[in-house]
């Protein structure tokens, strides 16, 4: 079974998300390494539980939280996303040394993403 292993947060104001976040929940808030601003929200759990991050808000008004579940093979599920009516919104994208991913949208119009871990993936 697929789980929920990332959950990115778009922002308008991200340094106030990050206030909200971090004060409400305790979670650490740091800069993702890189040239795209994006930050990672540790939120304390066992390893096993899903961290996050926080991103200026791409789309005004149509960008919500995205949850990211884990699957064995992003190319496999985008093709079962399509066969079930679903819609790729970003196709299979590699996060260097870390693994792919691929943004969705289901049948109602909600936006999901699959993750693939690859240690390999460039």
């Amino acid at each position: 079974m697929s789980n929920i292993v990332w959950f990115e947060i778009p922002a308008d104001n991200v340094e106030r998300a990050k206030a909200f976040y971090g004060g409400l929940f305790g979670w650490k808030v740091e800069k993702m390494p890189g040239a795209m601003e994006y930050w990672h929200l540790d939120t304390g759990g066992s390893d096993d539980a899903p961290d996050g991050g926080i991103m200026k808000r791409q789309k005004p008004e149509q960008q919500g939280i995205t949850n990211y579940i884990g699957v064995k093979s992003v190319d496999e599920y985008v093709d079962k996303v399509h066969k079930l009516g679903g819609k790729i919104c970003m196709p299979k994208t590699a996060v260097p040394q870390m693994g792919y991913f691929a943004v969705c949208q289901d049948p109602e119009n909600n936006t999901f993403g699959l993750w693939e871990m690859d240690r390999d993936a460039k």
